[in-house]
């Protein structure tokens, strides 16, 4: 059944007929008052709660201010920053490395990653911080020489592993664990029939995974990823536990002598949203680039 253009335009007052004969239908959007008033309210209390806060002369902002830029709390972002670079860096080799084994034939080498993975995911951060700190109540002696035979060089463990190189290491070693899992599944994304491709082309098992199937895995890989680089930031604050005098501890060591708890933590605040801003910036143009 067909409905001439004149009949149409009866039943649709609001058309007209082309030069083709084709009918143009003028579309009137539709009204949602509802979001317009939600939208009015939600931005009014968003407008009231920071006016408030920043009105608030309790919140001393000459004290943030003061102390913003204080020596002290810059170094204490700077070791933040270096610990979410090392720790990022040893994740994203340690999960490379993990996510390879645990998709290898071989059971022994899928199974001891399944395990480390499995160990260091299903423990808590901060206990894995305490145990490296620790490490020498364990092993007060690391040595170098053959197993159950000689040992050429023996060092102190308190000498290697340090306040920093035990939070590098709980971070790190942490962060394999995902990042493991995370470049498995970015791995598993890319079709089977392109590493079949390129086996037949006569590549290499290591060519193919550089060449093809790693190039196409990072547009799944890098998003998340992205995400526990600002994650890592952020958890950077649990080596307070070992006494390392990063950005959050550095706040604690000013606010302990002069009992301005709530301006400096806004500090601090305002620190990690720099650095978050920034790392979210550097994500989204590596994205861009391998979404191309």
């Amino acid at each position: 059944m067909t409905t001439s253009p004149k009949a149409f335009s009866k039943v649709f007052p609001k058309t007209a007929q082309r030069g083709d004969g084709a009918v143009a239908i003028e579309a009137v959007p539709l009204r949602h008052p509802g979001r317009w008033v939600g939208s009015a309210v939600l931005a009014f209390l968003v407008i009231f709660l920071l006016q408030g806060w920043a009105a608030n002369p309790r919140m001393q902002w000459d004290v943030v201010g003061e102390y913003l830029f204080s020596p002290a709390v810059l170094q204490g972002l700077g070791t933040t920053l270096l610990l979410t670079v090392l720790a990022m860096a040893v994740g994203i080799a340690g999960g490379a490395v993990l996510a390879i084994l645990r998709m290898s034939s071989n059971p022994l080498l899928s199974g001891l990653s399944g395990f480390y993975i499995w160990v260091f995911r299903g423990t808590p951060l901060l206990v894995q911080l305490l145990f490296w700190y620790f490490l020498s109540a364990v092993v007060p002696k690391i040595g170098l020489g053959v197993p159950w035979g000689p040992t050429f060089f023996e060092f102190d463990t308190n000498q290697i592993i340090t306040q920093m190189t035990a939070a590098v290491l709980g971070l790190g070693l942490h962060e394999a664990a995902y990042m493991g899992e995370i470049v498995r599944a970015g791995i598993t994304s890319v079709d089977v029939g392109q590493t079949e491709a390129a086996h037949a082309l006569g590549m290499t098992r290591f060519q193919t995974l550089r060449k093809i199937v790693l190039p196409q895995a990072m547009r799944l890989i890098i998003p998340p990823t992205g995400n526990q680089a600002v994650s890592m930031l952020k958890t950077t604050s649990l080596v307070f536990a070992i006494a390392v005098p990063e950005l959050l501890t550095s706040i604690q060591g000013i606010y302990s002598r002069n009992f301005q708890q709530v301006p400096l933590l806004t500090v601090a605040c305002i620190w990690y949203l720099v650095a978050t801003t920034v790392l979210n910036a550097g994500q989204y143009y590596i994205e861009r680039r391998f979404n191309r």
